[in-house]
């Protein structure tokens, strides 16, 4: 079960005037799921990326940046669940290109209009005929109220739909915010998230679009760790309809700081989601690390403690082994770190206890205080490096036994 997450009920997630949803069963690797998902745009919108540095990257990853780089209007967005067309060669790259190639005559639109995302399993074909059967009942499915339904269909190993939306007034206008994502693991990614999608009916310039999808990926799905693994699939995108009457050209637009901020904290709900959710997770970890120099070491450090497997364990075992910690800090590669002005401190539920300063053990912290805290499903890590102001936050969570039996059962 996800830690104090509940999928948003149906009329939670506003519609977005421009977008439409529609889902199919296609059979991509299991019978009986709605496992195609298609996502239908209004000519005029906006859209913009970031997506995996993994070197082995999906077809459709290589596709979406050839499509997003042409210049060409997007027009739909495609998602497959069951197999990720990763590791698949120039095979998997033409089984992409049908994929747009098939949905843009269905559409009227240009096959370099579509952008595809595919998630599941690595080093197996995908099943073009079976997908491009399933894309005219997607179309015949399409409907603007459909993100909770689309939510579920872009499903894995979840055990429960992600979806996010928000409402914001600006200008005198309501500005409709909503969005979806999938992972529970294979997840540190190096840009986003394993699928993440994002629309607003607000107007937003292509450039300053592309900013902020870079931003809200940076303080949302750029700060989650599972197990330390980068996906070969990883995509994270954020469209903009215009349709609200709201439109910015520039980040120094009125309104606009309204808008960055609630596009972000749907994106940071989403990201969080997937943590809370993560594969055999019972506890959901926030590692603030401040006293940082830059936010390039505060996240390395919190990135070290986030996916350590020794604390992770300890995490779920209530073991307050928290020397563990101390290990992962200074592995980080932090140049120059002094030890001793370090300080280290667990919390939950509005109480922290310091755990480790000067270079040791506090001598105020007691280990009762330590498991007593770490029962909590809700942890707390503060690390303070004592080298300067900027702070960084990384979302963690435990692994437990069942994080090896559903990996260790994926395939079958």
């Amino acid at each position: 079960m996800p830690v104090n997450y509940a999928t948003p009920a149906p009329e939670a997630l506003f519609p977005v005037p421009g977008v439409r949803l529609g889902l199919a069963e296609a059979g991509i690797r299991k019978a009986d799921r709605r496992d195609l998902t298609l996502l239908a745009l209004d000519p005029g919108c906006t859209v913009a990326g970031v997506f995996t540095q993994n070197r082995f990257c999906a077809a459709p990853v290589h596709l979406c940046h050839r499509h997003l780089d042409s210049g060409s209007e997007i027009r739909a967005l495609v998602i497959n669940t069951g197999i990720a067309n990763a590791g698949t060669g120039e095979p998997g790259l033409r089984a992409a290109e049908k994929t747009c190639a098939a949905l843009g005559q269905l559409l009227g639109i240009q096959p370099e209009q579509v952008l595809p995302f595919s998630t599941g399993v690595i080093l197996e074909p995908l099943p073009i005929d079976r997908l491009v059967a399933g894309l005219p009942r997607c179309v015949g499915d399409l409907k603007a109220d459909n993100w909770h339904a689309a939510a579920h269909g872009i499903m894995t190993t979840d055990t429960v739909a992600k979806a996010a939306s928000r409402r914001v007034e600006i200008n005198g206008k309501t500005v409709s915010i909503t969005g979806m994502s999938k992972g529970a693991g294979m997840i540190k990614p190096n840009m986003a998230t394993m699928l993440g999608f994002v629309a607003t009916d607000a107007g937003i310039a292509e450039p300053l679009l592309r900013q902020l999808v870079r931003e809200a990926a940076d303080e949302s799905f750029n700060c989650i760790t599972v197990d330390g693994d980068t996906s070969t699939n990883d995509s994270f995108i954020l469209i903009a309809t215009g349709q609200s009457g709201v439109a910015f050209a520039d980040e120094n637009a009125p309104g606009y700081a309204a808008l960055r901020a609630a596009v972000i904290a749907v994106a940071l709900e989403l990201a969080q989601a997937i943590i809370r959710d993560a594969e055999g997770a019972t506890k959901f970890i926030t590692i603030a690390v401040e006293g940082g120099k830059n936010r390039d070491e505060c996240k390395r450090v919190g990135y070290a403690v986030g996916h350590s497997p020794l604390v992770k364990t300890a995490f779920f075992a209530s073991d307050p082994n928290l020397g563990r910690i101390l290990a992962a800090i200074g592995y980080a590669d932090i140049p120059a770190l002094n030890v001793d002005a370090v300080r280290v401190w667990l919390g939950s539920e509005g109480e922290e206890v310091l755990v480790a300063e000067k270079g040791g053990r506090a001598e105020t912290y007691r280990e009762e205080d330590g498991a007593r805290i770490m029962k909590s499903a809700e942890i707390g890590v503060r690390i303070d490096l004592g080298r300067g102001s900027v702070s960084a936050k990384v979302y963690s969570c435990d692994f437990s036994y069942d994080y090896v039996k559903i990996n260790a059962d994926y395939r079958s």
